[in-house]
């Protein structure tokens, strides 16, 4: 009989907690489930945040928060789920961060938090309780976790300084005139 210490408890708990979390996000996105707007309304929430094209853009983003979530929750190919939501996450706190840290305000807290999360457990590896450790942790070798996170961090990196420059043109497009 194997035994589990708390660690793989303690990992168990922050996988299904942020995972499911995630997942939830992620479906919300993508089918419209848990009060959330689809594919459409997404799409159209993302292109007036700036992110473009919408509907691609919310797509990509449901898939990592739905995908990466899911594959959290199952400690399956973790360095790659949770680089996928914490990508996500970093995007998401790039749209809040002109409303402050906390939540409450509008700010990045929860996307953060989220994100944080994720990469941490990417980091740290889904403990003895999960699909890695059964697998015998083909899909979640040392190597994977700097690559995956390293691949992330420069997409989201690209994806959001395009954002950034949207933005700043749209608000020079707006700009008052000098003399009425």
């Amino acid at each position: 009989m194997t035994c589990y210490d708390r660690r793989d408890l303690g990992l168990l708990l922050l996988r299904l907690g942020a995972g499911g979390v995630l997942a939830a996000h992620g479906t919300q996105k993508l089918f419209g489930w848990f009060g959330g707007h689809g594919l459409e309304g997404t799409g159209q929430f993302m292109e007036s945040v700036g992110y473009a094209p919408g509907k691609a853009s919310a797509t990509a983003a449901g898939l990592a928060e739905a995908g990466g979530g899911v594959l959290l929750a199952l400690g399956l190919a973790t360095p790659a789920a949770g680089a996928a939501a914490a990508g996500a996450m970093a995007g998401a706190s790039a749209v809040h961060a002109p409303n402050g840290f906390f939540n409450q305000g509008g700010g990045y807290e929860y996307a953060a938090t989220l994100g944080l999360t994720a990469a941490g457990l990417a980091v740290t590896g889904p403990g003895r309780l999960s699909l890695d450790h059964a697998l015998g942790h083909t899909v979640n070798q040392n190597w994977m976790v700097p690559t995956a996170l390293g691949v992330t961090a420069a997409v989201t990196a690209a994806v959001v300084g395009m954002r950034n420059r949207r933005l700043r043109k749209r608000e020079e497009g707006e700009q008052q005139a000098l003399f009425d």
